[in-house]
């Protein structure tokens, strides 16, 4: 039956030319021949043709056709559509959570603004930090001088301590009314928790543990990379159809952009909209635990770490005498950590701390690529291991083959030898903490 001799009906398909990959299996599932591809390689639909029996919608292997009402709405979504791929109507902001601990910013919050700024001038938008809590106010100044553009400030008694309810009711709050393309956040325990509850509030994807962000300069997604089956690949993830892209990243992965405290920025000030008495969850009493030794392996500028080759749990002792001399501290791959000869706390890699000091000796390690992921981005790698092809020696800087056993502490000795003969702690290394600051 010709288009002009029958009813043209209500239910039409259109299509999300941003989530169209151009596969071409609706143009041949239509039985009217109302779908063609354009110029772009990107599905369109012929309003007069189409009958609305949805099996281009069962097709789509990329969900990006729906069913609408009407020429006119198909027309208008269509419009819309091209105006994001353009970036029209959409801020293009980037942002970035601001994780703090009654008022004392977590590092990685300063790490993120740095690749923000990157990826937002990739956008061509800019970005912007959201800080919430409670008297917080001087984290915005400080998020200017690492790079943010602007800042979104939530204040409210309510956010003196982190609780999901509260953080997420701001959080969501913000992301509808100013909608922005990317929020970033670290990979803590807080930003996890945080993360996925916005993500599941707001109807949008999270890409979690990202060690890579990157913008495709032609579709404009946001690339966010991370290692996969038990990190034996490296797997890119888009979120092609939802907003805001989200991802969470690991402390210490990106690196930490220059303080520039001239820097100033537009502040946008928001109120919570939630009392105490709604909140689901009251604090009784806020108790911080003391941190063992060793425990913030992150923030240390030397690390002696060892693997399963250190022989046992008396083999520690070798390190922590070489860390002492040099002024680092002690940590392990999880080999060590599954045997008992040391805590989690200290674990190097993927479901361990992820480390970026000015100097890691690896000391009995392989280097599975779960260990490198956590170590990799280090200033100075040496590795000491017996088997000349361990993986370990792929990102090494210095490699030494041969027994740990001996090679440690001959190392010790010989650092020992030339702190007694007038050098500083870590001077003439050429990694002394501090170096360059």
């Amino acid at each position: 039956m010709a288009a002009e001799e029958r009813e043209k009906p209500r239910r039409l398909a259109i299509i999300d030319r941003a989530g169209c990959i151009g596969c071409e299996q609706c143009a041949a599932a239509c039985p009217v021949g109302a779908i063609g591809m354009d110029a772009d390689s990107v599905a369109v639909v012929d309003a007069e043709e189409c009958i609305g029996c949805k099996k281009c919608v069962l097709v789509c292997p990329t969900y990006a056709i729906t069913m609408s009402d009407g020429p006119e709405e198909v027309e208008a979504t269509a419009s819309a559509a091209e105006s994001e791929r353009a970036g029209e109507g959409r801020g293009r902001e980037v942002w970035v959570f601001v994780e703090h601990t009654q008022g004392q910013p977590a590092v990685v919050s300063w790490e993120l603004l740095g690749k923000g700024r990157e990826l937002a001038g990739d956008l061509g938008g800019r970005v912007c930090s959201v800080i919430l809590g409670d008297r917080v106010g001087h984290l915005v100044k400080e998020s200017f001088a690492y790079g943010a553009d602007k800042a979104y400030l939530i204040e409210d008694a309510a956010l003196s301590h982190y609780r999901t309810g509260p953080y997420l009711h701001g959080m969501a709050r913000l992301v509808r009314e100013h909608e922005p393309e990317v929020v970033l956040l670290g990979a803590t325990t807080m930003g996890r928790d945080l993360a996925g509850a916005v993500a599941t509030s707001v109807e949008t994807g999270l890409t979690a543990d990202c060690t890579g962000l990157s913008v495709d300069p032609e579709t404009k997604l946001l690339e966010q990379t991370r290692p996969a089956y038990g990190g034996n690949i490296m797997a890119t993830i888009l979120c092609e159809r939802r907003r805001p892209q989200m991802a969470t990243v690991r402390p210490r992965v990106m690196e930490m952009p220059m303080r520039d405290g001239s820097r100033r920025g537009e502040i946008v000030r928001e109120s919570l909209g939630l009392s105490e008495t709604e909140a689901a969850v009251r604090i009784v009493e806020y108790a911080r635990e003391a941190a063992g030794e060793g425990a913030r392996i992150e923030d240390a500028d030397i690390l002696v770490s060892g693997g399963r080759g250190i022989g046992g749990s008396e083999g520690l002792e070798m390190l922590r005498e070489l860390a002492e001399v040099i002024g680092g501290r002690v940590s392990s791959s999880r080999a060590v950590v599954d045997q008992g000869w040391i805590g989690h706390e200290r674990q190097v890699g993927q479901t361990g701390k992820t480390v970026r000091p000015k100097l890691y000796i690896a000391c009995g390690i392989s280097g599975a690529v779960q260990h490198l992921v956590g170590m990799e981005t280090s200033d100075i790698i040496v590795a000491i291991n017996r088997d000349p092809q361990a993986p370990i020696f792929g990102v090494a800087d210095y490699g030494i083959v041969g027994d740990v056993n001996e090679i440690v502490p001959a190392l010790t000795r010989a650092c020992r030898a030339r702190l007694a003969s007038g050098g500083e702690e870590g001077d003439g290394w050429g990694v002394a903490a501090g170096e360059g600051e």
